[in-house]
């Protein structure tokens, strides 16, 4: 949440010329209404049913850069259909959270106690994004440029 990823991933299909799509968009397009509605009204269990549909079709139909939302790799299916791709991780700590967020946006799962529950479900996700994570990214003080030069270098992608 946060890390810059929409920013990133527009920049890495730039840089490799390839097309960009977003699953939280494709839902927010597919639902009419936001997730922040989606948690409200159905709960996760019901967006992650919508968003484990979403990235399925994304990786199926899309070839380019695919952002996920910071959820999705808690599926086990979705984490399984991303073996053998090249994966990027963002990262960064919670201090750099509050700098770009205020930890106060329309994040459902950060309602209350935002910096504690930001810790939390990084504890409890951390080590899912680097199981999957060809590359893990720190953003911490970085620019979303440096950030995408550090990933085509980690992916080995970087044109000279």
């Amino acid at each position: 949440m946060g890390v810059g990823k929409s920013t990133v991933g527009q920049l890495l299909a730039e840089r490799l010329g390839v097309g960009y799509r977003d699953t939280d968009d494709d839902i927010v397009a597919e639902q009419d209404r936001t997730i922040a509605e989606i948690f409200v009204d159905e709960g996760e269990p019901a967006f992650r049913a919508i968003e484990k549909a979403a990235v399925a079709r994304a990786l199926v139909e899309h070839d380019g850069v695919l952002a996920l939302g910071g959820g999705a790799i808690l599926d086990e299916d979705t984490r399984a259909s991303l073996v053998g791709l090249p994966v990027v991780y963002l990262s960064m700590d919670v201090e750099e959270a509050v700098k770009r967020t205020g930890l106060n946006a329309a994040r459902p799962l950060l309602a209350v106690n935002p910096r504690k529950q930001w810790r939390e479900l990084m504890e409890a996700r951390r080590h899912l994004y680097e199981g999957i994570a060809t590359a893990v990214v720190a953003t911490d003080g970085r620019t979303p440029e440096e950030v995408t030069e550090v990933a085509l270098d980690a992916l080995e992608l970087k044109q000279a």
